[in-house]
């Protein structure tokens, strides 16, 4: 009877037949690949699929990237970093870094929801960003120029020394080389953490753009979504020629700010690209596949 057990509970075990050294458990996947250890197995990549925020098309994220991060069934425009705006406009996607050695300091040992020492140091660690802003030199067209391009994802694109320094040294580098300058904007406002340090760079690169303009060389300033507080309150709005992408929303204050404080509601399409240019804010908006071609002719116009 005994035995008999032990033959009905192999046979449910599907071990019947086998060896004590098999028999280590009742279930053994043996298909190949299934049994990789945990570090080595090729997981699904994160954010393989992404939904446009406009109509709800989804896509995948190489599929967006050949169309240059602009929807193709509404022709949103998704927001890309520094990296993505080189990418599209250098020749060959060659270009040099400049500045990269700068970082930001924690000067009034400012504390909101956590030091802001503690939240450079994570920004750091969780991306290869060193501030704010990035600034590259390299030919778009065969023109060479100086691109000065601002990631949001670095504390939503802030205004810091930082920026400030950086954007004050690339105009030096353009007057000594003899280049064209532009700025790619896409921020928030002045860094908060760093106070009267952060707004004294308002006063400081709207300085340096008529030095620049003394050198008699162009500056393009192309706004993309957003543009807010005190970049549009300086060299955002200093442009020889202001450009922004379709729907990109510009402005000081945010409209809901605006609204709660006018208690009126605000006109269709308030503070979009579209309408800063019916209101003669824009010289024209120009859709991201056109942008290298655009300023290609621009930089060459100008140089003639």
């Amino acid at each position: 009877m005994s035995k008999q057990f032990e033959d009905f509970d192999a046979n449910l075990a599907g071990e019947e037949g086998k060896t004590e050294e098999t028999k280590t458990s009742w279930f053994k996947r043996l298909t190949k690949g299934i049994t990789t250890p945990s570090s080595e197995r090729k997981e699904t990549p994160e954010g393989l699929w992404t939904k446009c925020p406009e109509c709800n098309y989804i896509c995948t994220i190489n599929d967006l990237r050949e169309q240059l991060f602009v929807c193709p069934t509404c022709g949103f425009h998704h927001r890309i970093g520094s990296h993505e705006y080189y990418e599209i406009l250098f020749d060959d996607n060659e270009y040099t870094e400049l500045f990269e050695n700068i970082r930001s300091k924690d000067f009034l040992g400012f504390t909101d929801l956590k030091p802001y020492q503690k939240r450079l140091e994570e920004t750091w660690s969780k991306s290869n960003l060193k501030d704010s802003m990035r600034v590259a030199t390299g030919k778009v067209g065969g023109n060479d120029i100086v691109i000065a391009c601002m990631d949001f994802g670095f504390i939503g694109g802030s205004l810091g020394s930082v920026m400030g320094e950086k954007f004050s040294r690339a105009v030096d580098y353009c007057i000594q080389n003899n280049m064209p300058y532009m700025v790619i904007s896409k921020s928030g406002g002045a860094r908060m953490m760093e106070s009267a340090f952060s707004l004294m760079q308002l006063a400081k690169t709207s300085g340096k753009l008529s030095q620049l303009s003394d050198a008699k060389l162009p500056y393009i300033s192309l706004l993309t979504d957003p543009t807010f507080g005190g970049i549009s309150a300086s060299f955002g709005m200093l442009g020889d020629l202001n450009i922004a992408e379709p729907g990109a929303l510009i402005g000081f204050a945010g409209p809901r700010v605006i609204k709660e404080t006018i208690k009126r509601d605000l006109p269709e399409g308030f503070q979009r690209s579209e309408f800063i240019l019916e209101h003669g804010f824009l010289d024209f908006i120009v859709n991201r596949k056109e942008l290298k071609e655009k300023l290609a002719k621009v930089v060459t116009l100008f140089k003639n």
